[in-house]
Protein backbone atom coordinates (compact mmCIF):
# COMPACT_ATOMS: atom_id res chain seq x y z
CA UNK A 1 0.00 0.00 0.00
CA UNK A 2 1.41 3.39 -0.75
CA UNK A 3 -0.10 6.08 0.96
CA UNK A 4 -0.27 9.75 -0.44
CA UNK A 5 2.57 12.12 -0.19
CA UNK A 6 1.96 14.92 2.15
CA UNK A 7 1.35 18.16 1.16
CA UNK A 8 3.18 22.02 2.21
CA UNK A 9 1.77 24.84 3.42
CA UNK A 10 3.83 28.09 3.03
CA UNK A 11 3.92 29.53 6.33
CA UNK A 12 6.44 32.45 6.39
CA UNK A 13 9.96 33.48 4.48
CA UNK A 14 12.82 34.77 6.94
CA UNK A 15 15.37 37.04 6.38
CA UNK A 16 18.25 36.51 8.74
CA UNK A 17 21.32 39.38 8.60
CA UNK A 18 24.98 37.34 9.12
CA UNK A 19 27.96 38.79 10.34
CA UNK A 20 31.40 37.62 9.24
CA UNK A 21 32.03 33.69 9.80
CA UNK A 22 34.21 33.09 12.77
CA UNK A 23 36.95 29.66 11.50
CA UNK A 24 37.25 27.69 15.06
CA UNK A 25 39.40 25.37 13.20
CA UNK A 26 38.95 21.47 13.04
CA UNK A 27 37.29 19.51 15.25
CA UNK A 28 37.21 15.88 16.32
CA UNK A 29 35.63 13.86 18.32
CA UNK A 30 32.94 10.97 18.71
CA UNK A 31 30.14 13.14 17.39
CA UNK A 32 32.26 15.67 15.14
CA UNK A 33 33.76 15.29 11.81
CA UNK A 34 35.28 18.09 10.43
CA UNK A 35 36.01 22.19 10.55
CA UNK A 36 33.53 23.87 13.43
CA UNK A 37 32.57 27.66 11.72
CA UNK A 38 30.02 29.87 13.33
CA UNK A 39 27.96 33.01 11.85
CA UNK A 40 26.89 35.69 14.39
CA UNK A 41 22.99 36.45 13.67
CA UNK A 42 22.47 40.16 14.15
CA UNK A 43 18.99 40.77 12.86
CA UNK A 44 16.26 39.71 10.62
CA UNK A 45 12.10 39.59 9.40
CA UNK A 46 10.01 36.74 9.35
CA UNK A 47 6.84 37.90 7.10
CA UNK A 48 4.02 35.06 6.81
CA UNK A 49 0.35 34.94 6.49
CA UNK A 50 -0.28 33.80 10.04
CA UNK A 51 3.27 35.17 11.58
CA UNK A 52 5.28 38.37 11.42
CA UNK A 53 8.47 39.31 13.58
CA UNK A 54 12.20 40.08 13.57
CA UNK A 55 15.22 37.86 14.31
CA UNK A 56 16.76 39.14 16.90
CA UNK A 57 20.32 39.78 17.07
CA UNK A 58 22.91 37.26 19.39
CA UNK A 59 21.91 33.93 17.94
CA UNK A 60 24.37 31.93 15.76
CA UNK A 61 24.97 29.19 12.87
CA UNK A 62 27.37 26.85 14.31
CA UNK A 63 28.16 24.84 11.45
CA UNK A 64 30.57 21.82 10.71
CA UNK A 65 31.95 21.61 7.73
CA UNK A 66 32.39 18.64 6.24
CA UNK A 67 34.29 18.89 3.10
CA UNK A 68 35.13 21.37 0.68
CA UNK A 69 31.45 20.85 -1.32
CA UNK A 70 29.07 20.03 2.21
CA UNK A 71 28.32 21.21 5.74
CA UNK A 72 26.08 20.41 8.25
CA UNK A 73 24.49 23.50 9.97
CA UNK A 74 22.72 24.24 13.26
CA UNK A 75 21.33 27.36 13.45
CA UNK A 76 19.79 28.68 17.16
CA UNK A 77 18.01 32.74 17.24
CA UNK A 78 14.57 33.70 18.83
CA UNK A 79 12.04 36.26 16.45
CA UNK A 80 10.26 38.51 18.48
CA UNK A 81 6.59 38.45 17.01
CA UNK A 82 4.76 41.60 15.99
CA UNK A 83 1.33 42.42 15.16
CA UNK A 84 -1.51 42.76 17.25
CA UNK A 85 -2.11 38.78 17.74
CA UNK A 86 1.35 37.52 18.95
CA UNK A 87 3.26 41.16 20.18
CA UNK A 88 5.52 40.62 23.19
CA UNK A 89 5.62 36.75 22.48
CA UNK A 90 8.81 34.78 21.30
CA UNK A 91 9.28 32.28 19.39
CA UNK A 92 13.30 30.10 20.08
CA UNK A 93 14.10 28.25 16.28
CA UNK A 94 16.68 25.29 16.11
CA UNK A 95 17.03 25.04 12.37
CA UNK A 96 19.30 22.22 11.43
CA UNK A 97 19.89 22.25 7.64
CA UNK A 98 22.39 20.59 4.70
CA UNK A 99 24.31 22.91 2.38
CA UNK A 100 25.81 21.20 -0.29
CA UNK A 101 27.09 22.87 -4.01
CA UNK A 102 29.95 22.47 -5.96
CA UNK A 103 33.75 23.84 -4.58
CA UNK A 104 33.85 26.74 -6.30
CA UNK A 105 30.81 27.83 -5.58
CA UNK A 106 31.01 27.00 -1.79
CA UNK A 107 34.83 28.54 -1.78
CA UNK A 108 32.66 31.81 -3.17
CA UNK A 109 30.36 31.43 -0.14
CA UNK A 110 32.91 31.26 2.34
CA UNK A 111 34.44 34.58 0.79
CA UNK A 112 31.54 36.52 0.72
CA UNK A 113 30.75 36.30 -2.70
CA UNK A 114 27.14 35.97 -4.50
CA UNK A 115 26.17 32.15 -5.68
CA UNK A 116 23.46 31.68 -7.83
CA UNK A 117 21.15 30.11 -5.06
CA UNK A 118 19.99 27.11 -7.22
CA UNK A 119 23.71 25.78 -7.74
CA UNK A 120 23.23 25.22 -3.78
CA UNK A 121 21.19 22.28 -2.14
CA UNK A 122 20.11 24.24 0.97
CA UNK A 123 17.29 22.86 2.60
CA UNK A 124 16.28 22.94 6.52
CA UNK A 125 14.25 21.15 9.18
CA UNK A 126 13.44 24.03 11.80
CA UNK A 127 12.17 23.30 15.44
CA UNK A 128 9.96 25.40 17.45
CA UNK A 129 9.81 26.29 21.15
CA UNK A 130 6.60 28.84 22.05
CA UNK A 131 5.31 29.81 25.42
CA UNK A 132 1.86 30.92 23.95
CA UNK A 133 -1.02 28.72 23.91
CA UNK A 134 -1.68 30.24 20.76
CA UNK A 135 1.55 29.39 19.32
CA UNK A 136 1.34 26.03 20.36
CA UNK A 137 0.64 24.34 16.49
CA UNK A 138 4.37 25.65 16.05
CA UNK A 139 5.39 22.65 17.95
CA UNK A 140 2.81 20.14 16.83
CA UNK A 141 4.25 19.82 13.00
CA UNK A 142 6.86 18.98 11.27
CA UNK A 143 8.61 21.96 9.18
CA UNK A 144 10.72 21.94 6.13
CA UNK A 145 12.26 24.53 4.50
CA UNK A 146 14.66 25.64 1.56
CA UNK A 147 17.67 28.35 2.11
CA UNK A 148 19.46 30.86 -0.08
CA UNK A 149 23.38 31.97 1.31
CA UNK A 150 24.01 35.41 0.19
CA UNK A 151 27.06 37.57 1.66
CA UNK A 152 25.13 39.23 3.90
CA UNK A 153 22.20 37.37 4.79
CA UNK A 154 20.40 33.85 4.60
CA UNK A 155 16.85 33.67 3.01
CA UNK A 156 14.48 31.25 3.89
CA UNK A 157 11.18 29.70 2.93
CA UNK A 158 9.09 27.99 5.71
CA UNK A 159 6.96 24.78 5.44
CA UNK A 160 4.78 22.81 7.47
CA UNK A 161 4.26 19.34 6.01
CA UNK A 162 0.16 18.83 6.05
Amino acid sequence: MTLPAPSLEHIGDLTVFVAAPIEAGNVTGLNSRGKRRIIPITGGTLAGPRLQGHVLPGGADFQIVVSETSADLDARYLIALDGPEHAGQHIFVQNRALRRGSAADIAKLVRGEPVDPAAIYFRCVPTFEVSSPALQWLTDSIFVGTGARFPDRVEISLFRVA
